[in-house]
């Protein structure tokens, strides 16, 4: 396989600008508390719970997003800024009670949070 210079040097470039194309997300830090939740039945019928985590848990396993909602109802939306599935993340918490730190992240009236640490709240 004989590879030309030029296509090396391209792809090495290409490679760098990934690498480095990913800033930290601009925006407040902050620290909430709240109950995660599947967005579809939380949304469409108020589905939340210990009594819905086994429906929130195949909603999340099927793509439904998962959220952060808090005691004053505001839902925080975690924002992928690493370019990774975020219900991953947030599954083992599903329908508990967590305590999030991040960014805020606000536009186009979408709450969202980019998540920094998350752990089990009391």
């Amino acid at each position: 396989m004989n590879i030309r210079p030029s296509r090396l040097l391209l792809g090495a470039a290409l490679a760098a600008s990934v690498l480095v194309a990913h800033e930290e997300p601009k925006g407040k830090a902050i620290n909430i508390t709240g109950q995660v939740i599947d967005t579809g039945c939380y949304i469409a019928h108020g589905g939340q719970g210990a009594d819905h985590a086994a429906c929130a848990t195949t909603c999340a396993k099927n793509g439904v997003p998962l959220a952060i909602v808090d005691s004053n109802g505001k839902i925080f939306m975690p924002v992928a800024v690493d370019h990774k599935n975020q219900n991953a993340r947030l599954m083992p918490f599903i329908e508990k009670k967590v305590k999030v730190s991040g960014t805020l992240l606000e536009k186009g009236g979408v709450t969202g949070i980019a998540i920094k640490t998350i752990e089990a709240a009391d």
